[in-house]
């Protein structure tokens, strides 16, 4: 049976509903330029900032410089001359605000943070994350909360890990479980760093060969079940 001491939670989709946060904030950054909130201005952007956002994933550019970048293309797809810097400046500050829950996450952080150690593993933006964190519901559950901006490493890296575990006085991944929606910077960083994964999926999508979480869920009450030690329902398993 399992037996975690430690939880280290993603933040955005996985207890954040980071997708109305983003709308909340981009609706505000966006009409406060003069642009047009709709489905096709939307996608514009969610386009450009996804492009981005997976080349982070890979290693290929720097956070830094994608927070700017997606509004500097997106400017230049609108043929708008609006300065992305301080576009993205407002952005983050309006995103800061959107500390939105996903529906049961309150629950489930309030019935593992008496049995365990809850922290918060993210590569957002510290100018969102930490509004966000410090405005969430579930606060008091959490002991850490580990930007990948402050670090100086990102998820999946396991140098990232390394500082996660040194943070928490942990001398290693024994007891620890990753949870998380994104295959990559989650589930792969959690396998590489030897703990055990818990991949949120409620969309039901299917992983490469390559990425083999302990467990896949679709719901909250299966990652309770599972860390709390009681039998998970027999298809959140992943097959050996």
């Amino acid at each position: 049976m399992p037996n975690y001491h430690t939880v280290l939670f993603d933040a955005d989709n996985t207890l954040f509903d980071f997708d109305r946060a983003e709308r909340e904030a981009l609706r505000r950054a966006l009409t406060e330029r003069g642009y047009p909130f709709t489905p096709e201005t939307e996608e514009c952007y969610l386009s450009i900032n996804r492009a981005l956002w997976h080349r982070f994933d890979l290693g290929e550019v720097t956070q830094d410089w994608l927070l700017v970048e997606r509004f500097r293309r997106f400017e230049a797809a609108m043929g708008g001359q609006h300065d992305p810097e301080q576009f993205n400046r407002d952005y983050l500050s309006y995103l800061g605000q959107g500390a939105f829950l996903l529906p049961g996450a309150e629950a489930l952080c309030r019935a593992l943070a008496p049995r365990c150690t809850l922290a918060i593993i993210t590569n957002g933006a510290t100018a969102a994350q930490r509004g966000r964190f410090e405005r969430c519901a579930v606060r008091d559950c959490f002991s850490h909360l580990f930007i990948s901006q402050e670090l100086g490493c990102r998820k999946p890296e396991r140098a990232y890990f390394d500082k996660v575990f040194a943070g928490m006085g942990l001398s290693g991944p024994e007891g620890v479980v990753v949870v998380g929606d994104n295959l990559l910077s989650d589930i792969r960083g959690g396998m590489d760093a030897g703990t055990d994964t818990i991949w949120y999926n409620p969309a039901g999508a299917a992983a490469p060969d390559d990425i083999r979480p302990t467990y896949t869920v679709s719901a909250f009450p299966e990652i309770a079940r599972i860390i709390l030690g009681d039998e998970p329902v027999p298809h959140s398993k992943t097959e050996n």
